[in-house]
């Protein structure tokens, strides 16, 4: 799997990104403030992210998505540590990710890698979206925020 920087007027994966978001507007609206990396195998997207910078200290992870087919087989955790090596050579020293409360597999995912739990929006999906979210037997309301230190 090879991850690179996707870049200018390139058409973002929308397929994946929608996978993880299913926004286009708010897709868009991030993808135009960050930098979208592409994880590609046999010239095949199968993986993205989005980052955005939150401040000087501190960039977030918007998007992070594999290809369906393509769960399970721990590429999300290696476009996790990308995302984190990403931060690091830009000079961050903090790294955040926001997930749904009935995103169960992907807070576990968060935590093994290291992030905590740093706060909860409350409705956030609710909110925001138009369509009722779920997950799991869950519905998405509340959006759960965690915080690495790098």
């Amino acid at each position: 799997m090879k991850i690179r920087k996707l870049q200018y007027g390139e058409i973002p994966p929308y397929e994946l990104l929608l996978l993880a978001d299913p926004s286009r507007a708010l897709v868009e609206a991030y993808i135009a403030e960050g930098e979208c990396y592409v994880a590609e195998e046999n010239g095949e997207s199968i993986g993205v992210f989005v980052v955005v910078a939150l401040s000087s200290n501190t960039i977030e992870i918007k998007n992070i998505a594999i290809h369906e087919e393509r769960q399970g087989q721990g590429l999300g955790k290696k476009l996790l540590y990308e995302a984190i090596a990403v931060a690091k050579s830009n000079g961050y020293t903090h790294i955040e990710i926001g997930t749904g409360n009935s995103s169960i597999g992907q807070l576990a995912l968060y935590q093994k890698c290291g992030f905590r739990i740093s706060s909860v929006l409350k409705d956030f999906f609710v909110e925001h979206y138009d369509e009722i979210i779920m997950e799991n037997g869950i519905q998405c309301k509340d959006m759960i925020r965690l915080r690495l230190e790098i």
